[in-house]
């Protein structure tokens, strides 16, 4: 989510519930809603309209910064879970029961 966007133009601090409304919000009020920011404002509640616009703003930017690869992938440790099964050796198990 936004809240730790990786953008460094933030204007305010997004807790947890503000982001699930947020979300909510969003999927309620589209592109096409009139006064959508507005809306959005007042269902996450704390927050202005230009603080819910900046905000999806930088979800977008984040979003397209993922699937340009320009976001390292994180190199977790191994660590062994209560299977017994690395990171790795869980991933690798997941995708194998996807395909």
């Amino acid at each position: 989510m936004a809240s730790s966007s990786m953008t460094s133009s933030r204007s305010s601090t997004w807790t947890p519930k503000q982001n699930k409304q947020f979300e909510e919000a969003l999927a309620k009020y589209d592109k096409e809603t009139p006064d959508r920011w507005h809306n959005i404002a007042r269902s996450v509640g704390g927050k202005s309209a230009d603080e819910v616009r900046r905000h999806y703003e930088d979800l977008v930017k984040d979003i397209m910064q993922i699937e340009s690869d320009q976001v390292p992938i994180p190199n977790y440790r191994a660590i062994a879970n209560t299977r017994g099964y690395s990171n790795e050796q869980r991933l690798m198990k997941n995708l194998k029961l996807q395909g």
